[in-house]
């Protein structure tokens, strides 16, 4: 006879990243999964700072969901300065939802570019990761996540393009890219 393993419910480490587009679209339609189960979402975003049509329908679905922008935008014109202030004022909202039983899932939206230019320690965010809330799902997003966030992960995803319209001077489209 096949004994069956328990199931226990663990929160996990997602990490959405690479040089194709969709990691934050895949973010936020798992955070659409998570409300639909009645569970809290939390989102911070590092840097930014443009109006993108997808927080009108999130804000609306508050109080399950909490968004958190922070940032002027980040762009090679903007001051390593405040960047850096950008920077910690995300950080120190995600560290307390990490902390915050509330929240089945939290998104630190371009995270991975605060760690990569050196905004963040990356071993203090791995230290904040290990000391979540246990049942708490966390998925972090951007290009370039850092090898000791891809050991700490339980799933990893990479989004890789393959094809681009703006290779056919084709500019941005509402509601694709924005």
């Amino acid at each position: 006879m096949m004994r069956m393993q328990k199931i226990s419910h663990k929160g996990i480490i997602l990490v959405f990243t690479g040089d194709g587009k969709g990691k934050t679209t895949a973010a936020f339609g798992t955070a659409l999964r998570t409300i639909g189960l009645g569970r809290r979402v939390a989102i911070v975003q590092f840097f930014k700072s443009q109006k993108t049509a997808e927080w009108k329908p999130l804000l609306r679905l508050a109080p399950s969901c909490r968004l958190f922008r922070c940032g002027g935008g980040f762009t090679w014109d903007t001051a390593r300065k405040v960047n850096q202030k950008v920077a910690d004022k995300a950080w120190r909202q995600c560290r307390a939802l990490l902390r915050d039983k509330k929240y089945a899932l939290v998104i630190f939206d371009e995270i991975h570019i605060a760690l990569r230019y050196k905004f963040l320690k990356t071993s203090e965010v791995v230290r904040a990761l290990r000391g979540k809330v246990a049942s708490q799902h966390v998925i972090l997003t951007g290009r370039g996540a850092p090898k000791s966030i891809l050991r700490l992960a339980d799933l990893i995803t990479e989004m890789k393009c393959i094809k681009h319209p703006l290779s056919k001077g084709i500019p941005a489209q509402a509601g694709i890219d924005f």
